[in-house]
């Protein structure tokens, strides 16, 4: 049979197989979409997982969950000699930024958010979009660097500025990292007992999801499943549509700045110490390293980066013109996922708002507390030199490993433990702060002493960047201030 022949007989019409791959996009999310090889292209599709196929981008073995029989049952063709099509390298590369941004709006952020429209109305969203460009600028720092030097962020700390700081930037990653592993087991939970489940049930769970997700799969799949429970936040969206904002109440909140409140000041801090954490760096700067990312796909990379910041602060603006038209005015400080609910129920319904609130933060903590753990494991490998890919086993890299199934059970433990979970969210904040500074600093330097042409910052976009890193390092400072009563 002729290869024009093998094509259109696998390919009758187009009515007769959409439903092929409308279910195999379904089935692709539920078991981490497609497995790649390490050039990145997905392989073929098999049957059942029961056996190997070869990946059409570099001949690597891969096994992949079900479609082939679904395929060959509805289009009565073979399905073991079904490819998919070369995924083009644009798409590819997408990825690294829209999951560490969909990770920036983060159970705690939400909360954030929440607060600010309950209390403020609609007066924070320009704050949200002028955030846009800051969350770009910072995070396209770190896809540079990764490029052009195919290191991560520890390691580039440990060759130019020695151990000594390496430890120190590890050391303060660490403590980010819990603390914001803490708030996102305390978001799963909040939305446990949203529908009467207990915490301990929803958490462990959530937890033996996420280690067994990174042990099982290589980054590829990480990354799809990562974005997929991400996207839950859009949401949120539909909660601000079905919230009803009123335009011209949205254009004067926009117009009205209470810059003399302190109150309103306070959680001017807070957004902005929502937007960057240091965790964000560590793993966006690993992630492009471990994808394997080059000089070619700098342009795509960037595009990716600015799509996520556009994303992370629709959510953000999502969230808080829901509470604004709903709360503002009616309700006082909003503490948890249960309060949220309670909040929004009236306008939107007792199931609505339970359905969209629980979409939303699980999907927001569940994709966070992948990428934190993440960027910790990827840290102390990084400065310790010991192996460090998704796509290495167990085997070849246990301390890589062990390190991120220790990050996941700390944090879901701390929080079985804990009393207080508001407490330490808002200690959580408080750390962010104070150890943004030296994050940012440290990017900075980087920046500066290992980017060379043709990757080197031109004398405006340098200027822009550290004007940026020091705007967003005073309002660290200012926040934790507040914090302290100062």
């Amino acid at each position: 049979m002729s290869p024009e022949a093998g094509r259109s007989e696998r390919f009758p019409t187009l009515t007769r197989c959409a439903p092929v791959f409308v279910g195999a996009g379904v089935a692709g999310v539920l078991h981490g979409l497609v497995v790649s090889g390490d050039c990145g292209y997905p392989t073929r599709w098999i049957g059942l997982g029961s056996r190997a196929g070869n990946c059409s981008g570099c001949g690597r073995i891969c096994l992949i969950g079900g479609c082939r029989l679904i395929l060959a049952r509805i289009t009565g063709v073979d399905g073991s000699t079904w490819r998919w099509p070369r995924v083009p390298r644009w798409l590819w590369v997408v990825g690294p930024g829209v999951m560490v941004m969909l990770a920036d709006t983060d159970a705690g952020s939400v909360i954030t958010a929440s607060q600010s429209g309950a209390r403020w109305g609609y007066r924070l969203i320009a704050l949200q979009v002028l955030l846009v460009p800051v969350l770009y600028l910072v995070m396209e720092l770190t896809v540079r660097l990764g490029i052009a030097t195919g290191k991560g962020h520890a390691q580039l700390i440990r060759e130019h500025f020695g151990a000594r700081w390496a430890t120190v930037s590890v050391a303060a990653l660490l403590v980010s990292a819990f603390g914001a592993l803490v708030t996102e087991f305390a978001g799963v939970a909040g939305v446990g007992e949203l529908f009467g489940l207990p915490a301990a049930l929803t958490v462990l769970a959530a937890a033996a999801l996420l280690v067994l997700l990174v042990i099982s799969g290589g980054y590829r799949r990480v990354e799809l499943v990562g974005i997929a429970l991400g996207l839950f936040e859009l949401a949120f969206v539909a909660a601000a549509v079905l919230s009803h904002p009123g335009v011209h109440a949205l254009a004067a909140g926009v117009v009205s700045q209470p810059l003399d409140q302190s109150g309103y000041l306070t959680l001017v801090a807070a957004n902005v110490g929502a937007v960057l954490m240091p965790w964000m760096l560590f793993y966006q700067q690993g992630a492009v390293v471990d994808k394997g990312l080059m000089v070619r796909d700098l342009r795509s990379a960037r595009i990716d980066t600015a799509v996520g910041a556009l994303l992370t602060q629709l959510v953000m603006c999502s969230v808080l013109i829901a509470t604004a038209a709903s709360l503002h005015g009616r309700v006082g400080s909003l503490q948890s996922v249960g309060a949220i609910a309670g909040a929004l129920a009236p306008l939107l319904g007792s199931s609505t708002s339970r359905i969209l609130l629980a979409c939303g933060i699980l999907g927001a903590a569940l994709v966070a507390a992948i990428v934190v753990s993440l960027a910790a494991a990827w840290a102390v490998t990084e400065a310790t030199r010991q192996p460090r890919s998704l796509n290495d086993g167990v085997r070849r890299a246990p301390l890589f490993y062990g390190l991120y199934t220790g990050a996941v059970a700390i944090g879901a433990l701390l929080v079985l433990a804990s009393r207080s979970l508001v407490r330490l969210a808002v200690d959580v904040e408080v750390v962010n702060a104070l150890l943004l500074p030296l994050a940012l600093g440290m990017l900075i330097l980087l920046a500066h002493r290992v980017l060379a042409a043709p990757h080197a910052l031109r004398r405006s976009h340098r200027v822009a960047v550290s004007l940026t890193v020091v705007a967003v390092a005073l309002v660290g400072i200012i926040a934790i201030g507040f914090a302290f009563g100062l």
